[in-house]
């Protein structure tokens, strides 16, 4: 990856340095920084910049075989609910399922929302019109969701996650016969985090 070859010519350079040298803005390759900082291809010290990291000097890193995996390979049960439930079956739904978000469909099973715990809670406070309130007026809608495929690596969607500040990302199967988006999954930040620390303590 060229920030790596970047950083193993310059190190230490800085995050603003390596995005001149590849002639985009900074805000680009934020998320691409912080996932090879996690992956620990590269480090990074306060004030000093970006050097080269444990997994690029190591030819066998516990590291390297993430970068080969696939979504589909890591990725969780989604939990799903209709559009026309209400913001009340939401939430008890929130709470039996111990998930942080919801994705929600239409009648024929396209993906048409998502809703999260932060969503849910800015409603239902001081709100008495929650226990009827369809789940449709406070989701998260199309475009504004941001999705994986079962094919995508783990790298982009630990990336999709960094750049959009969210916590889980619905998996979903391009449109199909039937003409929609089918919700095939789900994953999440716990999920990358567990799946760092067993690469890490080699489990």
């Amino acid at each position: 990856m060229e920030i790596i070859e970047l950083v193993g010519k310059h190190a230490p350079i800085t995050g603003e340095r390596i995005a001149e040298l590849l002639g985009i803005s900074r805000p680009t390759i934020r998320s691409d920084l912080a996932v090879l900082v996690m992956l620990q291809h590269i480090d990074a010290k306060p004030k000093v910049g970006y050097f080269l990291g444990k997994a690029a000097l190591e030819v066998d890193s516990p590291f390297k075989h993430i970068e080969a995996m696939k979504v589909k390979e890591i990725m969780g049960i989604p939990v799903v609910l209709r559009e026309t439930v209400t913001v009340s079956d939401a939430v008890v739904t929130l709470f039996l399922e111990n998930v942080g978000s919801l994705m929600i469909v239409n009648l024929q099973g396209a993906l048409v929302g998502i809703v999260s715990r932060k969503d849910l809670l800015k409603v239902t406070l001081g709100q008495s019109t929650a226990n009827t309130m369809p789940v449709s007026m406070v989701m998260t809608r199309h475009p504004n969701i941001v999705t994986v495929g079962p094919e995508d690596s783990v790298l982009e969607a630990a990336r999709k996650m960094i750049h959009h500040d969210v916590d889980s990302l619905p998996v979903v199967k391009a449109a199909s016969e039937h003409g929609h988006d089918e919700v095939v999954g789900r994953i999440t930040k716990t999920t990358m985090t567990k799946l760092l620390l067993d690469s890490a303590l080699g489990t």
